[in-house]
């Protein structure tokens, strides 16, 4: 109990917990706990760490029901995951637990109500199959005043993942099943790396090994936005390097040429550099060296900007590089991306620089293992040479939810995959 009560006053403190503004002392929170486990409708859940102490719980209800369709639906209450401890997965265990505990009571319907505030806990209920129907515009208190709940639903699986995972017979795979896995939307960014005022690409990363594309980086999004891309990848090759911006006239034009979302980095480093250009109208900043050397820097952009602000995490065999890739760290990506979840950014950009620009496929073992450790969308980067590495990746993508999409450069420029086809893999279009 003494942990439990822990953890719900640092949830509280965090932002608001189980309704309460401030933490309201130990004998509340234990006459909560123990007056919960007297209700016969509600499970309570507990997750623990490898020690075995308690770092999270949530609560499933079944609501009195008058029909047949409420009695086959559930509630997800009170899930938290002590804020020291997230980005560890532990957030996942406790919601397959929760979801398989829906199913064995014979529920079809999980419903859930999500703060606006929490990011990660929206990231996490969306990988997992939760779609968002409506919203609440005054559903909890603040300090700083009302904030907006989501509410969210999942149609459950009528078998679980055991039976899933079992060996079909021959009568079985005859016959169609409902619990085929549904394509998913994944999003293609074509990647405009701006070197000297001009589209290039590189190769490892190297800015002497550079093509030259297109000396009109302005055209090359309209050509983007003309083919059906629905977001922009965009690089300052030069500000990475030098640590500012260093293509600003590039970027403006690329920005006022198209209506498309843009997401930019390189050599942004500091907050007068992450607002001037999410005013300029880009969509989302991507923060790569900073989020290394300042990570204090990143939650307060996140904080700041919420949900405009993304991690780009570049590594060489899982060692992250900074600088424009001129120095490699002894940290490790996954040990960076869990911290960069942990203050807030929306989603994180993963590139293994030995692969970029070389045309030889995806990084795919190390791009899934981070989504999977991840509740934050994961995009992929560097290496697709060809349309099969993008339906490898859609493959994996479809078993690992966190994956969100990729990045296309080189590819597509050397006509090696039509952006026809790209985006018909990727998204259907």
């Amino acid at each position: 109990m003494a942990a439990l009560c822990e953890i719900t006053t640092a949830a509280i403190i965090d932002g608001g917990g189980l309704g309460w503004l401030t933490p309201p002392g130990r004998a509340v929170l234990e006459r909560y706990f123990n007056g919960l486990l007297l209700v016969p409708e509600t499970r309570f859940f507990v997750v623990r760490d490898e020690s075995g102490q308690i770092q999270g719980c949530a609560q499933l209800l079944r609501p009195s029901r008058n029909n047949e369709a409420q009695a086959q639906t559930a509630q997800i209450r009170g899930y938290f995951v002590a804020p020291y401890m997230r980005g560890r997965g532990l957030g996942f265990v406790l919601a397959d637990a929760v979801i398989a505990a829906a199913r064995a009571m014979g529920c079809r319907v999980l419903n859930c109500e999500v703060p606006e505030t929490q990011s990660s806990a929206l990231a996490m209920f969306r990988s997992l199959g939760f779609e968002h129907w409506g919203t609440h515009p005054y559903y909890a208190r603040s300090h700083e005043g009302t904030i907006k709940g989501l509410f969210m639903t999942k149609i459950l699986d009528r078998v679980g993942a055991a039976a899933r995972h079992k060996k079909p017979t021959e009568k079985e795979s005859s016959v169609a099943t409902t619990d085929a896995k549904p394509n998913r939307h994944l999003t293609l960014y074509p990647a405009i790396d701006l070197k000297d005022g001009a589209c290039v690409r590189l190769r490892r990363g190297e800015m002497d090994d550079a093509t030259v594309y297109s000396d009109n980086p302005a055209a090359q999004a309209l050509e983007f936005a003309h083919a059906g891309c629905s977001r922009l990848h965009v690089v300052d090759l030069n500000g990475a390097f030098a640590g500012r911006s260093a293509n600003g006239a590039a970027v403006e034009a690329i920005i006022a040429a198209t209506d498309l979302p843009v997401q930019l980095g390189g050599g942004i480093r500091d907050m007068a550099g992450i607002t001037r250009w999410l005013e300029a109208g880009l969509d989302r900043v991507i923060l790569g060296s900073v989020a290394v050397k300042n990570p204090e820097l990143v939650r307060e952009a996140c904080k700041a900007f919420p949900g405009r602000i993304v991690a780009g995490i570049d590594a060489r065999q899982g060692r992250v590089a900074t600088e424009g890739w001129a120095e490699v760290s002894e940290l490790n990506a996954r040990d960076l991306a869990l911290r960069m979840q942990d203050v807030g950014v929306a989603a994180v950009i993963f590139t293994e620089i030995t692969r970029d620009g070389m045309l030889e496929g995806l990084d795919l073992e190390q791009t899934a293992d981070l989504a999977r450790r991840l509740s934050i969308p994961v995009i992929a980067s560097g290496g697709v040479g060809s349309a099969q590495h993008l339906r490898d990746f859609r493959q994996v993508a479809q078993d690992v939810p966190g994956l969100e999409g990729v990045i296309v450069g080189r590819a597509l420029y050397d006509g090696r995959v039509s952006l026809a086809e790209a985006l018909s893999i990727l998204e259907g279009v």
